[in-house]
């Protein structure tokens, strides 16, 4: 792992897609331990991924059948050696690990950077946000003209490219650019497909969110 910083194969020019779909936001266009059950039919993962209608913009179930069952949340023995408290994100099993003070760590299915956009090193998640506005940077404008409109922030929604919660990464007070953020594009998680950004479930996020406090120290490996 690289403990001092982070170390950038290409610079993040923000949270948008890399492919057809402009808006789709460290992400791609729209479109481990294995579990016994399939995913569909097991009432313990139909809870956790339920619709959630309680949210300032409801949120819809997971079509479980897009999603490859070891990539939904579980807990498992923690496998990162890092302290408690620590954000582990594991970009070659597609995996991220919330590490707990008894040798176990609460894990979640993750899409990552795409080739060319991959990153690592160790940072901080300096804040957080529910339903965070999400603003392309000029870089990105510029090459892309149709995002113009959204220069001065692309209003919070469930189309809004950082999902339900986007936890910001800083690098020794610098904002990276980079962030945990939520999709509802299923069939990502697992994959390679943003610009960087590291992308979960809007209900895995929603769950990372409550148990992470700022100023958590993230992995990236």
């Amino acid at each position: 792992m690289v403990e001092h910083g982070i170390a950038r194969r290409a610079f993040l020019l923000g949270c948008a897609s890399v492919g057809a779909s402009a808006l789709a936001g460290c992400a791609s266009t729209i479109d481990g331990t294995s579990i016994a059950t399939e995913p569909g039919s097991d009432p313990k993962y139909a809870r956790m991924y339920a619709s959630v209608p309680d949210e300032r913009f409801p949120i819809p179930a997971v079509d479980l059948a897009k999603v490859d069952p070891k990539y939904l949340r579980r807990n498992v023995p923690d496998p990162t050696g890092e302290r408690p408290g620590s954000v582990v994100v594991d970009t070659a099993q597609r995996f991220l690990y919330l590490v707990g003070d008894d040798g176990r760590a609460m894990r979640y299915g993750v899409g990552i950077g795409k080739a060319g956009f991959e990153w690592s090193g160790s940072a901080m998640i300096a804040r957080k946000q529910a339903w965070p506005t999400w603003t392309p940077p000029a870089e990105m404008i510029k090459r892309e003209p149709e995002l113009e409109e959204w220069r001065s922030g692309m209003p919070p929604g469930l189309e809004n490219p950082l999902g339900s919660r986007a936890l910001y990464i800083f690098d020794n007070g610098i904002d990276t650019l980079y962030r945990l953020h939520g999709t509802l594009e299923t069939w990502s998680i697992g994959k390679a497909v943003s610009s960087g950004c590291v992308r979960l479930l809007n209900q895995d996020v929603i769950d990372l969110y409550r148990r992470v406090p700022a100023a958590t120290r993230i992995v990236v490996a």
